[in-house]
């Protein structure tokens, strides 16, 4: 053999040879990561080959399958009554994937989740049955929500306090999720995603907005805790008119001046005095104020299971003197959602214990055997029952005598909170108006927050409830009158 063909037969020996390297090393190390890779349209097939597990409100489904009488795609996810539950279920989208309880908990409801496989599934590589999520969403207060909200642009959250358990998730608008389940359903994703997507946010759980004077029970609660004042009752020392710390601007309060004039803090809850909250912010400063409001659920990604993303938002960067008063009346850098203001609610309701929100209780096989539970959620006491005990004696007297009589609810009691919170260059938008309450009647209880953002009336209506009120008084009514 020439020396020109036997460097060729070498040559080609090692092509073969890299070839069979580069075989051995796709089959037997990246061909699990390649399988399971999310542009592999084998497996969006295999998802949608089978009827999809369903999502439980109620001890009923909420979701469904329907056969497409295609070829790669058997089957679609259906929905009843979409938008009322679009904010717990997202959506499950042949051509754009899964969000929500839909996207946490995809394994389980297609069936490839490991746990639900079968000696039998394993010998025969067969996907396995689909299992179930049991939600701990209310139907009745889920409704009394959304119909509350209509008209209306805003959201609302609740948790029973004593459990943690989310009882419902309200946002207005919403969207069907069952007009994006198949594969070609572009023109009503392209007309929901218009608007920067606003009809698919999820406003309770996921848009953090300035809280107002929603977040004085925060600031009162901090006061409390490191030992301010030790009543409710007695003068505070603050003055009205005031001038907010490092500045020469005077910080206006809805009640005119000099309405605010060393008051109590029952009396500034009520009439919702900026002056006392800024100048208590002020006072016990930024480390301590951010403490409290840690403790409450801020600057932390929630996941309930669907995660609280951006967080609720407490500055955790230097603020100057001004800046903290600013805080101690929800406003500067702070933001909350919904469900950040029901959890601080529900930790007052709950004698200062803080109960882990959560919107799901069981996840179960095709069998009802229980895979995973969040029935037993763990807690924080958060404060003393002391100053819950104070605070839930403040906020009654805002409903009884204050803003929040809208929110009342015949035979129990019940404490809130209104709030207004400015937006804009300028003020140039119109504000939020912000509500949250809590309502206990024989031995049930509950924890509302709500927030309108589409508000056109004056400043002082929204300050005393007059739009988030009612709908937080439906929904509490709707739990607690509840056989």
């Amino acid at each position: 053999m020439n020396k020109t063909i036997r460097r060729a037969s070498v040559f080609c020996m090692l092509l073969v040879l890299a070839l069979l390297v580069r075989v051995t090393w796709v089959q037997a190390y990246q061909g699990q990561a390649l399988a399971d890779d999310k542009n592999n349209r084998r497996n969006t097939i295999a998802k949608y080959a089978n009827p999809l597990g369903n999502i439980i409100v109620g001890g009923q489904a909420i979701t469904g399958s329907t056969a497409t009488g295609g070829k790669d795609f058997a089957y679609k996810r259906t929905y009843t009554d979409g938008p009322l539950y679009a904010p717990i279920t997202g959506y499950s989208s042949q051509a754009f994937g899964a969000k929500g309880l839909e996207g946490v908990y995809e394994g389980i409801l297609n069936g490839s989740d490991h746990r639900l496989r079968t000696f039998m599934d394993i010998l025969t590589n067969k996907r396995a049955d689909p299992g179930n999520v049991l939600t701990t969403i209310d139907r009745d207060v889920q409704k009394a929500g959304y119909d509350a909200l209509e008209g209306k642009q805003g959201a609302a959250a609740a948790i029973d306090p004593a459990t943690g358990e989310i009882l419902a998730l309200v946002n207005n608008p919403s969207f069907d999720p069952g007009r994006i389940t198949g594969a070609n359903d572009k023109a009503a994703w392209a007309e929901l995603s218009a608007d920067q997507g606003k009809a698919m946010e999820n406003l309770a759980l996921r848009k953090p907005q300035a809280p107002g004077s929603t977040f004085k029970l925060v600031t009162m609660a901090a006061a409390l805790e490191n030992g301010m004042f030790s009543s409710i009752d007695t003068p505070t020392g603050v003055k009205d008119p005031y001038i907010i710390p490092g500045t020469t601007t005077p910080l206006r309060s809805e009640a005119a001046t000099p309405a605010c004039n060393n008051v109590s803090l029952r009396t500034a809850l009520r009439l919702s005095c900026n002056n006392v909250f800024a100048e208590v912010a002020s006072k016990l400063g930024q480390d301590k104020m951010r403490a409290m409001a840690e403790k409450l659920g801020f600057n932390m990604k929630i996941d309930t299971p669907v995660r609280t993303d951006p967080p609720s938002k407490y500055p955790t960067k230097k603020m100057s003197v001004d800046q903290v008063a600013q805080t101690g009346i929800g406003q500067f850098d702070v933001q909350a959602t919904p469900l950040q203001m029901a959890m601080v609610t529900a930790a007052v309701a709950g004698g200062g214990k803080l109960v882990s929100p959560h919107m799901v209780s069981d996840v179960t096989d095709s069998g009802g055997n229980v895979l995973d539970s969040m029935r037993n959620a763990p807690s924080t006491q958060v404060m003393s029952e002391r100053t819950a005990s104070m605070l839930r004696d403040a906020m009654r007297t805002v409903v009884s005598e204050g803003g929040g009589k809208p929110a009342q609810v015949p035979g129990a009691e019940v404490g809130g909170k209104t709030g207004t919170a400015q937006r804009g260059v300028n003020n140039s938008l119109p504000p939020l108006a912000w509500f949250t309450s809590y309502g206990k009647l024989n031995g049930k209880q509950i924890a509302v927050a709500v927030v309108i953002e589409n508000s056109d009336t004056d400043r002082s209506e929204i300050g005393g409830g007059k739009l988030a009120a009612p709908v937080a008084q439906k929904m509490m009514e709707a739990w607690l009158k509840k056989k």
